[in-house]
């Protein structure tokens, strides 16, 4: 029997039959499972020194900046400690989606060009990489949460629907910068800064409400600022995010997406020539 053959013809605004390409993508769900399991196991997460390091790492790191706080600020308290542990920890998602979405075309390029399926499974196995380093965190941040004492109440589900939105923002910004990568291969080396530089920008060494007023108006344009303030007011303080903070970091996420999302469907064609 002949092999089946794949032929590409042109189509409106760049994009691919949308109906038949979220049915191929979801019959091979299994596979972009597969692939994070891979991924995973690559990184050393099925033994347990690798499991272990993923919460010791950001818990290293909040202890390193907490005790930097301390030593320049000169006071600071368990809510500190317990803010700066929660939102360090989802940023991380954002971030290590950010890591492995960008090299997530570049890195397949010999399954790119031998196999035909939806290319935007790479970028989707990245975020589910980075969800599952994220789990075992959250694990941790709930622990700590208790062990200083801080309130629990029902408000705390409201970090179901933060969490979604975080996923929903880090999948479409692992998104848009793998296919950004493949025509820009340089953001791959600046990557570093702009996270170190969004980690700064963002409420997470500090609380959104000790921002001095004149530079609390820029904080709009971060994406991810709104977002971090409701999962440490959600996680931290045990309250119901705010109504505005929770539209702004939705209309971040859902531009993000739809944006990366349109323009990675639009080039997905043209990867194989690029590579």
């Amino acid at each position: 029997m002949s092999q089946p053959q794949v032929v590409y013809v042109p189509f409106k605004a760049g994009l691919p039959p949308m109906r038949a390409y979220m049915r191929s993508l979801w019959h091979r769900r299994a596979f972009i499972s597969e692939f994070a399991r891979s991924e995973l196991r690559e990184q050393n997460f099925g033994s347990l020194f690798g499991q272990l390091w993923l919460v010791l790492n950001p818990l290293l790191l909040s202890g390193v900046y907490f005790l930097l706080i301390y030593v320049i600020g000169g006071t600071s308290d368990s809510t500190r400690f317990g803010h700066l542990t929660a939102t360090l920890f989802l940023f991380y998602l954002i971030a290590n989606s950010l890591t492995g979405g960008v090299k997530a075309i570049t890195s397949g390029q010999r399954l790119i060009l031998n196999t035909s399926f939806p290319r935007i499974m790479l970028p989707i196995s990245a975020v589910v990489v980075a969800i599952f380093r994220f789990l075992p965190t959250l694990v941790v941040a709930l622990a700590i949460h208790a062990i200083l004492g801080l309130p629990f109440s029902l408000q705390m589900l409201w970090a179901i629907p933060v969490l979604f939105i975080a996923v929903v923002m880090a999948l479409g910004m692992a998104i848009l910068i793998s296919c950004i990568n493949v025509y820009f291969r340089d953001i791959s080396s600046m990557l570093p800064y702009l996270t170190r530089s969004l980690l700064y920008l963002s409420p997470i060494l500090y609380e959104a409400s000790k921002i001095s007023s004149h530079i609390k108006r820029y904080e709009i344009v971060n994406p991810i600022f709104y977002l971090l303030d409701s999962w440490s007011r959600v996680m931290v303080h045990a309250q119901a995010p705010h109504p505005r903070a929770l539209l702004h970091a939705s209309f971040f996420a859902l531009t993000i997406f739809i944006v990366g999302t349109y323009f990675f469907l639009s080039r997905e064609r043209d990867f194989a020539v690029r590579l």
